[in-house]
C-alpha cells in the first residue's frame, strides 16, 4: 500500500491501524522538509473481517448477515417516516424467526431424531453405544434416562447450548469491533440541516438496539428449547386419566412460555435505530434478565420433563411437526408485507438506478429465510440419515425421520436449479452478445495502434468488458431467484399440509410423469441438501484451518459486514462500527492539531469507508478533505442496492461538502464504476473510464504485453498520480510547525498525522 517495505505503525493495535513508512513517521517534527511534499499513509483494517480461526464460525451466521442487509436496502423515501418504521419493524420481526428457525432445527436433530426417534427404537441404537443410556431395551427398563421425558431434557442441552454460544458471540463481538465510540458530535455553525443518515451522531454506535435485540433473541432460543420439551410432555399428561398435578403445571407452563414469547415479540417490535444522537444508555434490566428469565423457565421445563411417566412411550416423530410449517408461514407473510410497504416507500420518491424498483430488500428477506431453510433441512436430512444407517428415513427405514415439511423444502431445490440454470444460460448469451459488439469498439479505444490489430488481444478485451457488466445484472437475477423461491415455498408448504406425505408418496396413483417427476425431485433434492451442507461443514473446516480461505469469506462478506446489526443480533459483526470511527478520529484529530489539509483515497470497500468517514466530519474539517476513490462500487452496488443511504442525492451531497472528489473507474472492473452523478456533478466527478490495457500491443513504454487490470492495480495508471497531483494543488502545500506544547495536552496527543495524506484503503 505504501509502496516500502520498511514500514512502522504509528497509531491502532493489531486489529486495525494506521501505517506510515518509516522515514515519515516523525514527519510533524520536521516540517520544513515536507513543505510542499504529501506524506502517504495507509489505514489497514484487513483483521476486522479475517482473523483468527473463529472466524469459521461466522458461516453459522450466514442468513443472519443477509436479513440484516435487507435492513438496509429500503427505498428512498420523503416524508413517510411512519412507513419507515414499519418497514424496519418487518425486517427485525423477520430475523427473529430465523433465530427460533435454526434453534427448532437444532431441536430437530437433538430432540426429535436422536432422543426420541433414534434412542426409542432398538434398531437404531444397535451399535451405538453412545445412545445405549437412553434406550429402555439397552439398558434395562428400569434405566433412569430412558424415559423420553428424560432423554428430551438431556438432549435439549444441546440447542440451549447454541443458543448461549450465539449469546457469546453476539456479546464478544461487540465488545471486540463495535464497541468504538464515535467521534464526539460538537455544534457546528456552518452545519446543514439536512444530512445524509451516514453522517448522524448515532449511526455508527448502535449499542442500545444490539443489546436488546441480543437478549430478545437469547430469551427466543430458550423458548424455543423450552417449548420442543414441555409441549410433547404436556400433551401426554393431557390423556385422559393422566396425573392432575402434571396436567396442570404443564398448562402453566406453557402459558407461561407464550406470555414470555409475546413479550420477545414485544421487545423486538418496541424500539429501533436510534441515529439522530450518540445514545450510551443501556437498558440494563431488560437486557440481563430477560434472557435469564427464559433461561430459568427453560430450567423448570426440563424439571418438569424428567418427571417420572412410567407409561410413555417415543413413537413415530416428536409432536410439533407444524412449528417448521409455522415458521415457514410467517416468513412468506411478513415478506410480503415487506413488499408492500417497499413498493409504498419506492413511490414517494422513485430512481430508475434502484436495484428489482425497491424490492431488493423483500428479495434478500425471501433468501434469507431460503437459506436458513437450506441449513435447516440439509443439517436434520443428514442426520438423519446417518442414524438410519444410510437408508430412506420415512420410507421403511429404521426412524421416521425429519417433518415432511422438510423434505418438500429439498424437493423444490431441483426446479429451482434449473430456473437458475436458465437464467445463467440467458446471461451468457447476453454477455455473448456484448463481447461482440465490444470487439467494435476495442480499436476505438487505442486510435495510434489500429494497424497492429490482433484479433486474440481484441477479444480478450473485449471478454473482459462484457463480463464486467453481469455485475448490472444482478438485479435480475435476485428478484426472479427471489420470486420463483417464494412461490416454490408456497407450494412445498401447500403439499406438505394437505398431503401430510412427502412428495414420492403423495404423487401416488396420479399421471405417470407426476408421479416420476416427484419421486425424481424428492430424491434429487434430498442428495442437494445433503451434499450442500456438507459442502457447507467443509468450508468452515477449512476456513478454521487456512487463513487465506478466513481472508476469502472475509472479501466476500465486506457488503454484509459494512452495515451495524440493525436487524439482527447474532449477524458477524460491523467492522464499520470500528474502521469509521477510526478514520474520523485520525482526519479530525490531525486537522485539528496542525492546521492542515487531507488527500482521501480508497480503492474499492475502502472507497465506501472513506466516504462514510468523511460523513462524519464537522463540515468545517470536511471542506479541508479532498476525496479521490478508484474502483469504487459507491453507485453501482451501494446506490443501486442501499439508495436510502447512498442514491444520487447522498452522493451529491458528498460531492458538494469534501473540498473535491474525483472518482476513477475502467470498463473491465467488474466492481467498481462510475458514481454518475446528475447534472454536472457527473463531469466534476468522474474522470472518463482508464485504458485497460495501458497499450494494446507492444509499445517503446510498454515492451512487453501489457496487462488487463480489471479491479487492480489503479495506481499502476498514470491517471492515478494525474488525479491526485490534481487535488493535491487545490490544498496548501505547506505543512503547519506543531503546535508549542502550552495549547493543550489533548491537542498535542493528537498531533499524529501529516497532511495531506492518502491512505488507501485496506492490505488484500
Amino acid at each position: 500500500m505504501l509502496g516500502d517495505p520498511r514500514t512502522v505503525r504509528v497509531s491502532g493495535d493489531e486489529t486495525a491501524a494506521v501505517f506510515r513508512r518509516t522515514e515519515d513517521a516523525d514527519a510533524e517534527r520536521r516540517p520544513d522538509d515536507y513543505r510542499g511534499k504529501p506524506v502517504p499513509e495507509a489505514y489497514v483494517w484487513c483483521n476486522l473481517t479475517s482473523g483468527n480461526g473463529s472466524r469459521a464460525l461466522w458461516l453459522l451466521l450466514l442468513p443472519f448477515m443477509v436479513v440484516n442487509l435487507a435492513h438496509w436496502m429500503r427505498p428512498t423515501s420523503r416524508h413517510r417516516k411512519r412507513l419507515v418504521r414499519t418497514y424496519g419493524l418487518l425486517v427485525r420481526l423477520t430475523g427473529l424467526t430465523l433465530t427460533v428457525l435454526l434453534v427448532a432445527a437444532a431441536c430437530e436433530v437433538a430432540l426429535d431424531l436422536t432422543a426420541w426417534q433414534c434412542a426409542g427404537t432398538p434398531r437404531c441404537t444397535e451399535g451405538r453405544s453412545w445412545l445405549g443410556f437412553l434406550s429402555a431395551d439397552a439398558s434395562g427398563h428400569g434405566g433412569w434416562w430412558s424415559q423420553p421425558g428424560r432423554r428430551l431434557a438431556l438432549a435439549a442441552l444441546v440447542p440451549a447450548a447454541l443458543t448461549g454460544l450465539l449469546w457469546y458471540l453476539s456479546h464478544r463481538t461487540w465488545s471486540a469491533y463495535e464497541s468504538v465510540q464515535p467521534l464526539p458530535h460538537q455544534a457546528d455553525p456552518e452545519e446543514e440541516t439536512s444530512r445524509t443518515a451516514l453522517g448522524r451522531p448515532g449511526f455508527w454506535y448502535g449499542r442500545r438496539l444490539v443489546a436488546r435485540l441480543r437478549a430478545a433473541h437469547t430469551a427466543a432460543g430458550f423458548l424455543t428449547v423450552a417449548a420442543a420439551v414441555g409441549a410433547p410432555a404436556a400433551r401426554h399428561d393431557r390423556r385422559p386419566g393422566g396425573p392432575g398435578l402434571l396436567d396442570s403445571l404443564g398448562w402453566l407452563l406453557n402459558s407461561t412460555l407464550v406470555l414470555g414469547g409475546i413479550v420477545v415479540v414485544w421487545v423486538v417490535c418496541r424500539r429501533g435505530r436510534s441515529e439522530n444522537k450518540l445514545d450510551r444508555s443501556l437498558d440494563k434490566t431488560l437486557v440481563r434478565w430477560l434472557p435469564v428469565s427464559a433461561l430459568a423457565l427453560l430450567v423448570l421445563v426440563l424439571l418438569y420433563a424428567g418427571w417420572s411417566r412410567p407409561g410413555w412411550r417415543s413413537v413415530g416423530r416428536l409432536p410439533g411437526d407444524a412449528t417448521f410449517g409455522g415458521i415457514a408461514l410467517v416468513q412468506g407473510t411478513l415478506v410480503l408485507a415487506l413488499a408492500v410497504a417497499a413498493y409504498f416507500l419506492f413511490r414517494t420518491s422513485p430512481d430508475s438506478r434502484t436495484a428489482i424498483r425497491g424490492f431488493g430488500g423483500p428479495a434478500v428477506a425471501m433468501l434469507a429465510c431460503a437459506l436458513g431453510g437450506v441449513m435447516s433441512g440439509g443439517g436434520a436430512q443428514r442426520v438423519a440419515d446417518w442414524l438410519d444407517g444410510g437408508g430412506s428415513p420415512g420410507a421403511g427405514g429404521t426412524i421416521d425421520g425429519p417433518p415432511v415439511l422438510l423434505t418438500w423444502q429439498a424437493s423444490v431445490i431441483p426446479p429451482l436449479l434449473i430456473v437458475v440454470a436458465l437464467l445463467c444460460a440467458w446471461f451468457g448469451v447476453r454477455t455473448l452478445w456484448l463481447k461482440r459488439r465490444e470487439m467494435a469498439r476495442v480499436g476505438l479505444d487505442y486510435p495510434d495502434e489500429e494497424e497492429r490489430e490482433d484479433s486474440e488481444r481484441t477479444r480478450r478485451i473485449a471478454s473482459k468488458r462484457a463480463r464486467a457488466t453481469l455485475t448490472d445484472r444482478a438485479p435480475v437475477l435476485v428478484g426472479i431467484i427471489s420470486a420463483v423461491t417464494l412461490l416454490l415455498g408456497a407450494g412445498a408448504l401447500t403439499g406438505a399440509w394437505l398431503t401430510g406425505k412427502v412428495p414420492g408418496k403423495a404423487a401416488l396413483g396420479t399421471s405417470d410423469v407426476v408421479e416420476a417427476a416427484a419421486q425424481t425431485a424428492q430424491a434429487l433434492g434430498s442428495w442437494l441438501i445433503g451434499l450442500g451442507f456438507i459442502l457447507f461443514v467443509t468450508w468452515g473446516r477449512r476456513a478454521y484451518r487456512d487463513p487465506s480461505a478466513r481472508r476469502t469469506i472475509g472479501i466476500l462478506w465486506d457488503v454484509g459486514t459494512f452495515w451495524p446489526r440493525a436487524a439482527h443480533p447474532f449477524a458477524p459483526p460491523c467492522y464499520a462500527e470500528r474502521a469509521v470511527p477510526d478514520l474520523t478520529w485520525r482526519m479530525a484529530a490531525w486537522t485539528r492539531s496542525t492546521g492542515g489539509r487531507l488527500v482521501l483515497s480508497g480503492h474499492s470497500q475502502g472507497s465506501v469507508l472513506a466516504a462514510a468517514a468523511a460523513w462524519q466530519l464537522r463540515p468545517s474539517v470536511r471542506r479541508r478533505v479532498a476525496l479521490l476513490t478508484y474502483g469504487s462500487p459507491l453507485e453501482r452496488l451501494y446506490g443501486r442496492w442501499f439508495p436510502a443511504h447512498f442514491g444520487p442525492a447522498a452522493l451529491t451531497s458528498l460531492h458538494r461538502e469534501v473540498d473535491c472528489w474525483r472518482n476513477l473507474y475502467r470498463a473491465t472492473d467488474p466492481i467498481g464504476g462510475p458514481a454518475r452523478l446528475p447534472g454536472e456533478c457527473g463531469p466534476q466527478v468522474d474522470r472518463d473510464a482508464l485504458k485497460d490495457p495501458l497499450a494494446y500491443g507492444r509499445t517503446e513504454a510498454h515492451p512487453l504485453p501489457a496487462p488487463i487490470l480489471g479491479h487492480g492495480e489503479y495506481q499502476a495508471d498514470p491517471a492515478f498520480a494525474e488525479e491526485r497531483a490534481r487535488l493535491l494543488a487545490r490544498l496548501k502545500h505547506s505543512v503547519p510547525p506543531p503546535r508549542p506544547p502550552g495549547t493543550g495536552a489533548r491537542q498535542a496527543q493528537e498531533a499524529v498525522t501529516p497532511a495531506p495524506a492518502d491512505p488507501p484503503d485496506t492490505a488484500g
